[in-house]
């Protein structure tokens, strides 16, 4: 089965975000993995524990 996300865009993120989908689907977390060792910081991190601020800044 083919899975697709689609989001609203801009402003439409929140803390804890795709924390379920990611206990489904192992690649969200290689994703994430992928990207925070191209930006060198945890991006992960920042979406599950961060302040909404900071989130918004992404």
């Amino acid at each position: 089965m083919k899975s697709a996300f689609i989001f609203p865009g801009q402003g439409s993120q929140s803390v804890g975000m795709l924390s379920a989908a990611a206990e489904a689907w192992p690649i969200i977390d290689r994703t994430f993995s992928e990207a925070s060792n191209v930006l060198g910081y945890d991006l992960w991190d920042l979406c599950q524990k961060g302040s909404a601020e900071e989130l918004n800044k992404t």
